[in-house]
């Protein structure tokens, strides 16, 4: 006979079902990879890679019977069930579950970009001047950041940054967003050289920071209060470097020259690793010799803030990972998962077939190489237990006084008997 397993109301989740995992109740390794395919072409893919098994390069379709969409371009997590998905030439934020099933597609956010959550809205980049939302059209004369309600999934605010903003991090109640004008060469205006600081509460810009540096292009890194991002230059005359900003030197109102430090490497993508460092990998492009250059290496934010960029740079990662990235044709991503510490990069190749993805330890050994599908850039870990066991995650109240979500991701703050809810990532049903 058939039992589902019950959890009564104000009684811990012992016995509750994990979140989906297709082979196994707690998989040890769980990631998303988001492949961007080729642009216009609508055949972004996700890869679902488990325990060392490509268990699917084409999870979104399996899971829900229709395609992604075109150029996924971002992936986070936005609470224990729930994940966002900007698919930027499809001009929609795709909403799934942890199992993978789509829940909602915010559709009025064109040109979309790269994404950020306080668990309770998630923030989009936008290239766009136009953005629908339930207060009504707004239009921009340069890009703007959106305000998603991940509980209507509708638009509740938006506001005007500069041109073509890219990367977007979260931190103690405000956004930071990295300018591009990555159009400059045919909108007929400036490349941008600044951050922009928001209020997310009331969606406003407090303080506008320039860097000196041009074309912030690219998704953000955090650890702790410091941020890392890159720009490519114009590959003419302004090389690619690397930012790295402190996030409480610019909320407490420090001169912008002593909330940043700029380094002469590239960072085309980077990652936040298990030890508070950032790992970023890059290359410098010049189109007066026509070659690129590439660099591989460890940052540690708080000696270089200290040290004014003089140190906290090394020229090295874990083990054979930079080897490794050595060999690769093009390099398009990195990721480390939070969870296990393991370190992931892929392989673009030719960027017309199909990429790799690299799996190695938290100490650099090389674990396996496996074939994905086009671009391969994007990553999200899944947490293979309860979000409360995680080493590393604290200010959680017990299981009892945990958020509880519908199957929909959707918040809710009673839950109805006899429906199926999720808290701290278990499936549980509550009975009178």
């Amino acid at each position: 006979m058939k039992t589902r397993p019950l959890i009564f109301t104000g009684v811990a989740a012992a016995c509750a079902l994990p979140l989906f995992a297709p082979s196994a109740a707690w998989a040890r390794e769980r990631i998303i990879l988001l492949n961007e395919g080729t642009w216009q072409a609508d055949n972004g893919r996700v890869t679902y890679f488990e325990d060392g098994v490509v268990v699917s390069n084409q999870w979104f379709r399996d899971q829900n019977g229709y395609k992604l969409g075109d150029t996924p371009n971002d992936i986070i997590r936005v609470n224990d069930n729930l994940a966002a998905i900007s698919v930027n030439w499809s001009n929609i934020v795709q909403f799934i579950t942890s199992d993978g099933k789509a829940v909602a597609a915010t559709e009025d956010v064109p040109n979309n970009r790269c994404l950020a959550t306080d668990g309770q809205f998630v923030y989009v980049t936008s290239y766009g001047h136009e953005c629908a939302g339930v207060n009504g059209t707004y239009h921009f004369g340069k890009g703007f950041v959106a305000k998603i309600d991940v509980s209507t999934f509708k638009v509740t605010d938006a506001v005007e940054v500069g041109y073509e903003p890219e990367g977007i991090a979260c931190y103690n109640g405000h956004l930071f967003v990295a300018n591009t004008g990555g159009y400059a060469f045919q909108e007929g205006h400036d490349y941008e050289s600044t951050v922009s600081v928001i209020d997310a509460a009331t969606m406003s810009v407090t303080r506008t920071i320039d860097t000196g540096q041009i074309n912030l292009f690219g998704e953000m890194s955090r650890s702790g209060q410091y941020l890392c991002f890159g720009s490519p230059g114009d590959m003419y005359d302004v090389e690619a470097a690397v930012i790295i900003l402190d996030c409480d030197a610019a909320l407490a109102g420090a001169p912008d020259e002593e909330c940043f430090v700029k380094l002469d490497y590239a960072a085309t993508h980077s990652c936040t690793a298990a030890d508070g460092t950032f790992y970023a990998i890059g290359s410098k492009y010049s189109y007066y010799s026509g070659e690129y250059t590439f660099n591989h290496i460890t940052i540690d934010p708080r000696l270089v803030m200290e040290s004014g960029g003089s140190e906290g740079v090394v020229e090295s990662l874990p083990g054979t990972v930079a080897d490794d990235l050595a060999g690769m044709e093009m390099p398009y991503g990195i990721y480390v998962n939070p969870y296990s510490g393991y370190i992931y990069a892929t392989d673009a190749g030719s960027f017309a077939g199909a990429g790799t993805l690299f799996q190695w330890s938290p100490d650099g050994e090389l674990l396996g190489t496996h074939r994905v599908y086009i671009n391969p850039g994007h990553f999200l870990a899944l947490p293979d237990k309860p979000i409360d066991s995680i080493v590393g995650i604290t200010g959680r109240e017990d299981p009892c006084a945990s958020a509880i979500y519908d199957l929909s991701g959707r918040r809710v703050s009673s839950p109805r008997p006899g429906e199926i809810h999720i808290r701290d990532g278990r499936k549980f049903i509550t009975v009178h």
